[in-house]
């Protein structure tokens, strides 16, 4: 099978807007879905790019990926202005509106910026089968542009904890770079 992207020359780039006017075009169906098939949709792209690609390139990818749609995310959805306190109690409370997780801060040094933070019921890995390793490279990019986007310093989030791992929650270790 031919891939017809692969031949296309231009490329529009990620705008928010793009994503539309879902209530307008969705007046019956509504916003929501079965996170079935959220993930029917991410772990069929991340196999093929894992078959182009490799794990660790592939991996990468949804990192970056996730990246993009965090910093996104945080800057059309999130107060960035307020105090830390109050943005981490917005963030929590949105990731919890969105269906996203449920987030709770374990560890924050004030002095480093350094964090560990959980998400329960987690949209990426919440129910799947124990595989004994981590999963969840689109989260780890998703806080990572999220807390950028907020504290403007870059952000290496990496999950230490997974629902695959046999784990009842997901852990980040969230680290700042120099």
């Amino acid at each position: 099978m031919e891939n017809v992207f692969a031949l296309n020359e231009t490329h529009n780039e990620f705008k928010w807007e793009n994503l539309g006017d879902i209530k307008e075009g969705r007046g019956g169906l509504g916003e929501g879905m079965p996170v079935v098939v959220y993930r029917l949709m991410q772990y069929t792209m991340l196999d093929v790019l894992t078959k182009a690609y490799g794990n660790e390139i592939a991996n990468q990818h949804f990192r970056d990926a996730g990246f993009l749609a965090g910093t996104e995310f945080a800057r059309n959805i999130l107060d960035l202005s307020v105090d830390f306190e109050t943005f981490i109690a917005n963030l929590q409370k949105t990731l919890q509106e969105f269906k996203i997780g449920i987030l709770r801060m374990e560890d924050f040094d004030a002095c480093t910026g350094n964090m560990v933070l959980t998400v329960g019921e987690d949209l990426d890995c919440s129910g799947l089968p124990v595989t004994n390793e981590t999963v969840c490279f689109y989260d780890e990019g998703f806080i990572s542009g999220i807390l950028e986007a907020y504290t403007g310093k870059k952000y290496d989030v990496r999950e230490v904890d997974c629902w695959a791992n046999g784990d009842r929650v997901c852990r980040f270790s969230g680290t700042v770079l120099d």
